[in-house]
């Protein structure tokens, strides 16, 4: 079976700081189809890491051109739907993408996740969650809520740092990229995709070699969605096999790529 994709894009990510800090903690590596992941360092600049906005204006660039591209982000895409209930929202995600960017404006300039948590910025409060509420998917591979915020292994920060730069590379890109599963579960044939990750579901697969933890969660992230691909597998991953009430559900908290 040949492969659906040509690149493969891993990106760890960070919460951290605004979206214009440079982070240790961002990393991006990039795997042809016929090679091993290699990291992409930012342009030259006197940054010597990855900014979230420099992120997204690279993937936007990426995904411009004609080549196939799968890119696996490590943060939340969504929300448990006891988030959606609980707020009065309609279960529609490109939606809840912009009432999410008002209230928590985390792509603005210098402004930190911590900042709108605590008032300062927006209206975090009035778009809340509870560190109880978890996703489907977040339930079935033991991965923390998007609202447990100040615990080691937390994603809410980046994901609620994340989310808004989603929308800008939606609204930049429009139908020419397919955020999965939310526009569908299958992927057209020839277009880019983007997924939410989670490295610790395939980092052990991979050897850690001279890579610190954030490089090797942003390796095993393209290496696996390549290897993958080309075992012919990523079918049944793009499609697990889900009731249909918890596959409506997923169609709108998102959905891990790996978990089945």
């Amino acid at each position: 079976m040949p492969s659906k994709f040509d690149r493969y894009i891993g990106i760890d990510y960070s919460g951290a700081e605004t979206a214009e800090s440079s982070l240790k903690g961002l990393r991006v590596y990039l795997a042809a189809a016929d090679g091993d992941p290699q990291e992409i360092q930012p342009p030259p600049s006197p940054r010597k890491y990855w900014t979230r906005r420099g992120i997204a204006v690279w993937l936007v660039e990426q995904l411009a051109e004609d080549v196939p591209t799968l890119v696996g982000i490590d943060h939340g895409f969504s929300f448990p739907l006891r988030y959606f209930e609980a707020h009065h929202l309609p279960p529609d995600w490109p939606n809840f993408l912009d009432d999410f960017q008002r209230h928590w404006p985390t792509d603005g300039p210098g402004t930190k996740v911590d900042s709108v948590r605590y008032g300062s910025v927006g209206y975090g409060e009035a778009r809340s969650g509870n560190s109880r509420w978890r996703r489907i998917c977040e339930e079935r591979c033991k991965a923390k809520s998007v609202f447990h915020f100040d615990v080691q292994g937390s994603v809410a920060k980046s994901t609620h740092a994340g989310i808004p730069w989603l929308r800008y590379i939606r609204r930049e890109l429009g139908e020419s990229v397919h955020f999965w599963p939310f526009d569908g579960w299958d992927i057209p044939a020839g277009q880019s995709a983007i997924v939410e990750a989670y490295p610790a579901l395939y980092t052990r697969q991979f050897p850690v070699k001279d890579r610190n933890a954030d490089q090797h969660d942003a390796y095993s992230v393209a290496a696996w969605m390549r290897q993958i691909d080309h075992n012919g597998e990523l079918a049944r991953f793009l499609s697990p096999d889900l009731p249909g009430s918890i596959r409506g559900i997923a169609a709108v908290e998102g959905w891990i790529l790996g978990v089945t």
